[in-house]
């Protein structure tokens, strides 16, 4: 029987605090062998932190978001990568640039984004992007930064194939979420159908971007496997080669067993 990784969850969302062990039971029944839980403020790394010592399944990636860039500190920074030296942490991040959101000025996202692939180099653990109306500020500084040293995952890509291309270049994975299985996605679809399975993961970034047809409600781990079929169904493929080779290549990624 196939299994999945979800490569991006936020098990340590407020959305969760009252059904946490039901959510990851139906995951489990699901066939969802492991789980990344992203932490990418105070709160929710801490409790990240705590995920991953309570579920011997649950691995971390640590990092500040780029809408709150303009909360984060040198000091949050030394933390971050106290914390990241954990053996179940296993990337930094989600980093990268949001211009959709105004609450960070564009220099002060950039500045925290630069120090955060300076860290990612630093530890040598790979870095999971954020972007959102940012592709071209996004793709230059992971240039100037030299992050194809450690690469990384774009998360919930959205981007185009061209794009999707550089970055895999830039030894970056694909990960597709939610967004793939919408009927007017047009670019992940696109994303879905030309690049090799060899350079994609699979994702939920639940509890937002719930798949069809689940569209609006909360996510969940469990619908990744709505991701891996419409996947497959663009690819003309078995469900079950989505599956393996996107767990095998999350696996290599992040140096899991």
């Amino acid at each position: 029987m196939s299994t999945y990784i979800d490569t991006h969850v936020h098990l340590n969302a407020d959305q969760y605090e009252e059904d946490l062990h039901e959510v990851i039971d139906r995951a489990i029944a699901a066939k969802i062998e492991k789980m990344v839980v992203i932490g990418f403020d105070k709160k929710t790394i801490e409790r990240a932190m705590q995920l991953i010592e309570e579920f011997d399944f649950i691995y971390a990636v640590i990092g500040w978001h780029p809408v709150d860039a303009i909360d984060c500190t040198d000091e949050y920074l030394s933390w971050i990568e106290q914390l990241a030296k954990h053996p179940k942490v296993v990337g930094i991040g989600e980093t990268g640039l949001d211009y959709y959101w105004d609450k960070s000025p564009k220099d002060i996202q950039q500045y925290w984004f630069r120090k955060q692939i300076q860290l990612a180099k630093k530890l040598n653990l790979p870095i999971i992007i954020h972007n959102r109306d940012a592709t071209g500020d996004v793709v230059r500084i992971l240039h100037e930064e030299d992050a194809a040293a450690v690469g990384g995952i774009m998360h919930c890509f959205g981007g185009s194939v061209e794009t999707a291309r550089e970055c895999i270049d830039m030894n970056f994975m694909i990960s597709l979420g939610g967004p793939v299985t919408f009927k007017n996605a047009r670019q992940p679809k696109e994303v879905a159908t030309e690049i090799p399975l060899e350079h994609l993961l699979i994702e939920t970034d639940a509890p937002y971007l719930a798949p069809h047809p689940y569209r609006g409600k909360r996510n969940e781990p469990a619908y990744v496997t709505l991701v891996a079929e419409e996947i497959a169904r663009l690819k003309e493929i078995p469900v079950e080669e989505v599956a393996l080779k996107t767990t095998e290549n999350a696996k290599r990624f992040f140096k899991i067993d």
